[in-house]
């Protein structure tokens, strides 16, 4: 086949599915009380509440009612339960946290099949033929490469670090981890890695007792929003005398007050808030008009001493 024929072909498939989604999934133009569902894993977490502001806002700008529910901690089987529930309670769209690149396949086709748009929100599924029709995230391994690339020139070539996950099974979080660790075996890097769960007072606790057992290792990575703020919290309270710090993913007051503090050197920032904002706005628009949602980068914004202050400022007004 010629490029140009190829061209032409992708160009067609391309232009088939958005007459197939518009056709699929619009409705009248005026109907106003549309109403979304966004699912998540680990619904306690406290980085999800930017998100949630997100979603209000925009439930709020596009005149339309979002519910924000999910699991206590990881439960895919318990998740993909309340996808078929949002299906049969009739919602009009879901935002569906895809942590797990297999376990939602068969009910996001479901919910597809049912007339019922999904959209990724926080991680996608991008190791199989899920359905969904976009997502808003980070590019979770090209995020991890960033870290790994900010951190590598002050971490000595052969260095054994700690490097910390909050719950297995986490796509993002392997996906972060994976791409980190692929910048720093360049060095020479050494790695041992641990599970802190979600909970940072008692993650600190477990990263510091990896610490002692591990009496050579100064540099803490981690990958996700509670175990950044947990290493930090074990730097502080068991390590602060020496040369040790830490860096990881995601925000919050405590976090930036250690990256003030100089425990943690810096955080990668995912910006939850638009993780909320933009699934709502691509299925009112996908309802409304048939204007078929594209991906989003959530971005990966590296946030350190000097970038505090103001942080802290959106942090309290529920942006950051």
């Amino acid at each position: 086949m010629t490029d140009r024929s190829t061209k032409l072909t992708i160009m067609l498939m391309v232009c088939l599915f958005a007459c197939w989604t518009r056709n699929t999934f619009a409705t009248e133009p005026d109907r106003d009380q549309l109403k979304f569902i966004f699912i998540t894993c680990s619904v306690e977490g406290k980085f999800f509440e930017p998100v949630k502001k997100g979603m209000r806002d925009a439930a709020e700008a596009m005149k339309v009612s979002c519910e924000f529910v999910g699991t206590e901690g990881i439960d895919v089987k318990k998740q993909a339960e309340l996808v078929r529930k949002a299906i049969a309670d009739g919602y009009d769209g879901i935002a569906l946290n895809l942590v797990d690149p297999n376990a939602f396949d068969d009910v996001v086709q479901k919910a597809i099949d049912a007339g019922v748009p999904v959209v990724a929100f926080n991680v996608d599924d991008h190791d199989s033929p899920n359905a969904r029709i976009a997502s808003v995230n980070q590019r979770l391994y090209a995020a991890g490469q960033s870290l790994g690339e900010y951190l590598s020139p002050h971490i000595h070539a052969g260095s054994h670090i700690l490097m910390t996950m909050h719950d297995e099974g986490v796509s993002a979080l392997e996906d972060r981890l994976r791409g980190v660790q692929d910048v720093l075996r360049r060095k020479g890097i050494r790695w041992t890695v641990v599970i802190t769960g979600n909970d940072s007072v008692k993650g600190a606790a477990v990263i510091a007792d990896a610490m002692g057992n591990h009496p050579d290792i100064r540099v803490v990575v981690a990958t996700g929003q509670s175990d950044t703020e947990a290493s930090g919290r074990a730097i502080k309270q068991s390590f602060a005398d020496g040369n040790y710090w830490a860096a990881g993913f995601d925000l919050s007051p405590k976090t930036l007050q250690l990256i003030r503090e100089g425990h943690i050197r810096c955080t990668v920032d995912q910006q939850p808030y638009v993780q909320g904002f933009y699934p709502v706005v691509q299925l009112t628009l996908l309802k409304r008009f048939g204007v078929v949602p594209t991906d989003v980068d959530a971005g990966a914004a590296i946030i350190e001493s000097s970038d505090v202050e103001q942080v802290e400022r959106l942090t309290q007004e529920g942006y950051r």
